[in-house]
């Protein structure tokens, strides 16, 4: 048997699973920060943990700060309404190719004279490939 789709959640319950993230994400970063704070202040601790103890806690908030930004942009996107199309420019019809003459009536002496050079340099190679 397929598998269904989930039930369509009520926007309560995607709040609560939002929220739910964000305080998640923010307890166990503050308890990286915890952890790093432990380290700086043991015997071989480095200021590199003093750092990531100032950075674990906004990795915890960034998840909040994302919920409110995309929140804002989606209220400021309904205020503003919707931009007219911009016409449509009516393309031109393709033009026809020139015609490209195939004859050689006005052909330069010194490049008939080159391509008849690499005639004979091809017969002479095909003649000692044999």
């Amino acid at each position: 048997m397929p598998a269904s789709p989930p039930p369509a959640g009520s926007p309560w319950g995607r709040r609560l699973a939002i929220v739910a993230t964000c305080l998640v994400s923010l307890l166990i970063c503050c308890g990286l920060a915890w952890w790093q704070w432990d380290r700086f202040t043991s015997a071989n601790g480095t200021f590199q943990n003093l750092g990531y103890v100032l950075q674990w806690p906004l990795f915890g908030l960034f998840p909040a700060f994302m919920f409110w930004r995309i929140r804002q942009l989606r209220q400021k996107a309904a205020a503003e309404p919707a931009p007219e199309p911009a016409p449509v420019a009516e393309v031109p019809a393709p033009r026809s190719r020139p015609v490209v003459p195939t004859s050689v009536d006005n052909e330069d002496e010194e490049l008939a004279a080159y391509n008849r050079y690499l005639r004979e340099l091809n017969a002479r190679d095909q003649q000692a490939a044999e």
